[in-house]
């Protein structure tokens, strides 16, 4: 047996440790395995290239990229930033709950793909909610708004993850179904979805508590500094 294609592992690994281009790291180690393996360069461009067109979803991920990256350059955050602070009251915890609770309702409807971390949380939501974080409590050190950030991946995997689990369509509803057929236990896919939704209740309420206390953790570190702001003597 033949293990030298299994540096195209280690490949990866190394390259995830280093922080270098996921994309560029995979492909290259890809290449890299087809080599190792014995498979000529042409034929490792033509399965490349054949898994990228089966891949459909992937090309459209990698069409999306440029286009966000060219609304980013004409000022899309700042857009978003300046949108969300002209509304009263807005925090970064209420927005990502109502951003939340959207993106579990249309995944819900089977619409996933209208929402994303790279079509929508990097360049829309991330800011808006840093953007009303910092209406409400001033400029903010670079590692609270790394954990609003955060927070705001948190609340697209959480809304999307929970959510789709209620159509009945979702593959994987049609694999607990598959499951539990070859056991003798018949369930329509829409029973399945049905119990999926008290999940998902639970798993917005969780999350909506999470990003409520986030807010009042922004709200006691503003305060904190604001009083140290104060104490210190003036020069």
């Amino acid at each position: 047996m033949n293990y030298w294609p299994l540096l195209g592992i280690a490949l990866v690994v190394i390259g995830f440790v280093l922080r270098l281009n996921p994309a560029l790291v995979v492909v290259v180690a890809g290449i890299a395995t087809g080599l190792l393996a014995g498979i000529t360069p042409t034929d490792v461009l033509a399965l490349i290239g054949e898994s990228f067109t089966k891949q459909r979803y992937l090309a459209l991920f990698l069409l999306t990229l440029p286009a966000i990256g060219l609304l980013e350059r004409h000022g899309l955050k700042e857009r978003a930033q300046q949108w969300i602070a002209r509304l009263r009251g807005a925090t970064a915890g209420r927005a990502l709950t109502a951003y939340l609770g959207g993106r579990q309702l249309l995944s819900a409807l089977g619409l996933v793909d209208l929402g994303g971390h790279a079509q929508t949380v990097r360049p829309l939501m991330a800011p808006m909610a840093v953007g009303a974080a910092e209406n409400s409590h001033g400029a903010l050190p670079e590692a609270t708004r790394e954990r609003i950030k955060a927070m705001t991946a948190a609340s697209e995997n959480v809304g999307r993850f929970f959510g789709e689990d209620v159509f009945i369509a979702f593959g994987a509803v049609l694999l607990m179904q598959g499951f539990f057929a070859e056991h003798g236990i018949v369930l329509e896919p829409l029973h399945i979805a049905l119990w999926g939704i008290p999940t998902a209740i639970c798993a917005f309420l969780i999350h909506t508590s999470r990003l409520l206390r986030m807010d009042a953790q922004l709200a006691r570190e503003a305060a904190a500094l604001q009083a140290s702001a104060e104490r210190e003597p003036a020069p």
